[in-house]
Formats: C-alpha cells, sequence, structure tokens
C-alpha cells in the first residue's frame, strides 16, 4: 500500500467520523461549534484509531471491507466504551443503533465501491 494513500484513507475515515457526529448533534439540535462537534467525536475517533492499529498491526490491507469491519466495529465499540465511562451509564439503546448503521454505512461504503471497481477494471 502507497504511503501517501494510507493517511488519506485514515483521513477518509476520520473526516466520515466528524460527519456522523455533526449530523447527530444536528438532528438533536444541538450546538455544531467546533468544540462541540469534537466533544461528540473524539471518544469514537480514538476507536477509530484503535481500529486501524489493528489493522496495520495484522498486516492487512485497511482498504478493504473486512478490515473495514473491523475498524468499524472498533470505532463504534470505542466509542461507546469512552461515552459510556464518560458520564457513568450505558448510551441508550436508540443512540447505539443509530450510531452501529450510521458509521456502519459511512466505514464500508466506500471500501464496498473501492471493491467494486477493482473487480470491474480486473474483469
Amino acid at each position: 500500500m502507497n504511503r501517501v494513500v494510507l493517511p488519506l484513507m485514515f483521513l477518509l475515515d476520520a473526516v466520515l467520523v466528524g460527519v456522523f457526529a455533526t449530523f447527530g448533534r444536528g438532528a438533536h439540535s444541538e450546538g455544531l461549534g467546533i468544540g462541540q462537534v469534537w466533544g461528540t467525536a473524539w471518544p469514537f475517533l480514538v476507536g477509530l484509531a484503535v481500529g486501524w492499529i489493528v489493522v496495520l498491526a495484522s498486516r492487512r490491507d485497511p482498504a478493504t471491507v473486512r478490515s473495514g469491519v473491523l475498524v468499524w466495529g472498533a470505532t463504534l465499540v470505542g466509542g461507546m466504551l469512552i461515552r459510556g465511562l464518560g458520564d457513568g451509564r450505558v448510551p441508550h439503546w436508540s443512540f447505539m443503533v443509530v450510531a452501529a448503521l450510521t458509521t456502519g454505512v459511512f466505514l464500508l461504503s466506500w471500501r464496498a465501491l473501492r471493491a467494486a471497481l477493482s473487480r470491474r477494471r480486473a474483469a
């Protein structure tokens, strides 16, 4: 994997987590200032970083859907655990469902699209 492409893929994932946090705050009519969005996003960004570290340490291609599932799981679980520790309670089940679906779509869709385009070029 190209040394320039890896940071760009991580940056794409991080931006998508930021978009998730921004949309979530907007849907609940919460503040959209940088600090406010950061307060929502950072636990998930920590989880994202952990997922990327695991993928890279295992020498997997982070652009595959399989690696994306691992990154997604780490992002979601890490984000929920940190949020839960921060306010001392388990996040509401509806938030967990929406977060799982939204981050799943965001983190897996570009990988699935890349895989489909690669298969198409190979054919």
